[in-house]
Order: structure tokens, then sequence, then C-alpha cells
């Protein structure tokens, strides 16, 4: 299973591999005020992926740590339910 994933990632890779390699050519973005930018496009490209991806895990990261939160919440509640019963049951033996 180990070398499907590698041979997946391998042939991924050398697919974007030739995406960048076939989209070289030189890009315009025009900006508000005249300003403008020349780059390739792979690199636009890239650009904007890296951007989204930043988006999408600052947009994920409040529901992490809210669910995170929430988790040490029910654990402490879960250990101390545990400590009182194992509390009870020393209790009853006793009895």
């Amino acid at each position: 299973m180990r070398y499907m994933i590698w041979l997946l990632r391998t042939v991924l890779f050398l697919f974007l591999l030739g995406f960048a390699i076939k989209n070289d050519q030189p890009v315009v973005l025009h900006y508000f005020f005249g300003y403008e930018w020349q780059t390739s496009l792979i690199l636009i490209l890239f650009l904007f992926f890296a951007v989204g991806v930043s988006v999408g895990v600052v947009a994920v990261l409040g529901n992490i740590f809210r669910q995170r939160r929430e988790i040490a919440t029910l654990k402490r509640e879960l250990r101390l339910k545990n400590k009182l019963a194992n509390v009870n049951d020393a209790n009853l033996d006793m009895s």
C-alpha cells in the first residue's frame, strides 16, 4: 500500500511539473491605479493556490480550537466521573 501511495505521489508530481513547464508564458496582472505585475503563468497560479489554501486553513482553525477545548473539557468530566465512581464503589465494598 505504501508503494502505491508513493507511486501516486510521483505521478501527480510529474503531472504538475509538466503542467508548470507547459505554462511558463509571461502574463500581466493589472491592478488598480495603473499598477501591473508581469510574471509567468504558473507562478501566478501557484500564488493564488497558496493564498486559497491559507485562507481555508485560517477559516478552519477556529473550529479546530473550539473542538480541542470541548474535548479537553469532556475528558476532565470523564476523569472526574470515573474518580467518583471508584470512590462510590470503594464505599459500597466497605459496607
